[in-house]
């Protein structure tokens, strides 16, 4: 993991040149460790950001451990590593869900982008040419400190860090982003605190956690809001239901609302690196890996 340490400073600091042209926002969201509700914070989120009116598409990045599909009631038959083989369209990998919201399943076809040859990437790279035009291109990464997820973090326009009040949780994710400081992969992270029992709770868990950030890491680190414990997220879950459709008054969906609110509201000095992209930074951080 340390060998490509430069090579993620270098794309972080965005010497990889991309064309200077509207591009998609890359949001990452990541967490210290699972089972802190990440995957089903980025399925409402998505949603409701196209309920907005915006154009949305959830990248399932989590290798082997995706369940984005499932947590929106869909069943994807493809994958990346149908587009990788090219045997397929990006058109025929996507997938509809609720809303209009697009998923991009990613499965165990992305343990395969490293072993591209050069051919192979620029089909690629051409057939990923289709995504753009989204606003937002949210990236589900898998939990805890991997050089995928450092890779994502690495090649993303932002960083939001999903933890809950619990100890473990945020210790695992103090964890995470002190590698992304000592990496110097990205200056700054979001917080999103989620399962609170109340407001109060999320306030404090914020501010102990950012006065250790502050204290021992050189990264600026955003309250970007909380998600409280609500019993109609279970129910949503088991009724693969996204909460923010089946249950849009309840506590858990407007936080949902009011964060994605303070997203859009949000005003960028850069503009977003797209789709082709993002793949074009990870295909040189894979190869740099390969090298070494």
């Amino acid at each position: 993991m340390l060998d490509q340490a430069e090579s993620l400073r270098r794309l972080a600091r965005g010497e990889v040149q991309e064309e200077q042209k509207r591009k998609a926002r890359i949001i990452t969201v990541t967490s210290g460790k699972g089972g802190v509700g990440k995957s089903n914070f980025v399925v409402n989120l998505a949603i409701t950001l196209v309920q907005k009116g915006k154009k949305v598409l959830i990248f399932d990045a989590d290798i082997g451990m995706g369940n984005d599909d499932v947590l929106m009631g869909i069943y994807p038959k493809n994958s990346v590593l149908d587009l990788i083989n090219g045997k397929l369209a990006i058109e025929d990998i996507i997938v509809n869900g609720p809303e209009g919201v697009k998923l991009l399943p990613g499965g165990s076809g992305l343990n395969n982008i490293e072993d591209l040859q050069q051919n192979q990437r620029d089909l690629f790279l051409k057939k990923i040419e289709m995504l753009e035009g989204f606003d937002y291109i949210f990236i589900d990464t898998g939990a805890g400190i991997s050089r995928s997820v450092l890779a994502f973090i690495a090649c993303s326009d932002e960083v939001i860090l999903v933890t809950t009040p619990e100890p473990t949780s945020l210790t695992d994710g103090y964890s995470l982003l002190k590698a992304v400081d000592h990496f110097k992969i990205k200056d700054k992270a979001s917080i999103v605190v989620n399962k609170i029992l109340e407001k109060k709770e999320g306030d404090q868990t914020f501010s102990k956690f950012k006065m250790a950030v502050n204290r021992f890491l050189k990264l600026d680190v955003n309250f970007l809001g909380v998600v409280y414990e609500d019993r109609k997220l279970i129910m949503s879950v088991r009724e693969q239901l996204p909460f923010v459709i089946g249950y849009p008054n309840c506590d858990a969906a407007k936080c949902i609302k009011t964060i994605a609110e303070k997203i859009i509201g949000e005003k960028k000095e850069t503009m977003g690196v797209g789709a082709q992209g993002l793949f074009k930074k990870l295909f040189n951080i894979f190869s740099v890996q390969r090298g070494n």
